[in-house]
């Protein structure tokens, strides 16, 4: 498989740990944005090679943990509903609620789908004519293409039984609420690569300007 291992160079890795271990002295507070790098970072001890030099915090950029609960209890209303199918990312299921999960809902009857794509919802739309499927999108600026895609392919097909459940969410407003938080002490981002490729860097010179902290876009892998 292509583009899984080929960024991976242990000794680069390696000259570059020495390097930020020589040129700082005085540690610093930095926060990675995305759940992906935080994985990479942590899944390759990156975390622990510099923790004398630079402290890592865990940003907000993870859809499952930013959804509200009351669009998960929702969710579960429309899929007591006995002509409602609600559709969802497999993340999704066990996240809580004020009261339960999708998960607890669909054992007790609740009409409740797990798809890879809101594509696959728009084609259970197809197949249930007599169903109101409902898909829940999450996420953030990267999963909305693939929701728009639906959208165009659901109106394409006249598909009057299709609906989406929004909860999309835009990582700047989080990073800013963090900055203004008086206790803040985070001293500069690792912003996500994969967002900024469907929404641009621009955004980010506002925000350094305002804020006075540095940005820089990185991908997952070390």
């Amino acid at each position: 498989m292509k583009h899984v291992d080929e960024y991976r160079d242990a000794a680069r890795c390696r000259l570059l740990i020495e390097q930020i271990r020589q040129t700082v002295t005085t540690p610093r507070t930095l926060m990675e944005v995305c759940g992906g790098q935080t994985h990479g970072l942590l899944a390759h001890g990156i975390d622990e090679a510099l923790r004398d030099s630079v402290q890592l915090l865990h940003g907000p950029g993870c859809p499952v943990c930013v959804t509200p609960a009351e669009v998960i209890d929702q969710a579960i209303e429309l899929a007591l509903r006995p002509d409602v199918l609600v559709t969802s990312f497999g993340d999704m299921l066990r996240v809580p609620g004020s009261r339960e999960s999708l998960q607890q809902c669909r054992a007790r009857k609740g009409q409740v789908q797990l798809v890879y794509s809101p594509l696959d919802a728009v084609k259970l739309a197809e197949q249930f004519p007599d169903k109101q499927v409902v898909f829940l999108a999450v996420g953030f600026e990267t999963t909305v293409p693939a929701t728009a895609l639906a959208i165009k392919q659901a109106t394409e097909k006249n598909l009057g039984n299709f609906s989406l459940l929004v909860s999309h969410v835009r990582v700047q407003p989080a990073m800013e609420l963090i900055m203004q938080d008086r206790d803040c002490m985070v001293e500069g981002f690792l912003a996500a690569g994969h967002v900024c490729t469907v929404t641009g860097y621009e955004r980010y010179f506002n925000f350094v300007d305002r804020f006075h902290v540095p940005v820089v876009i990185t991908g997952f892998e070390p």
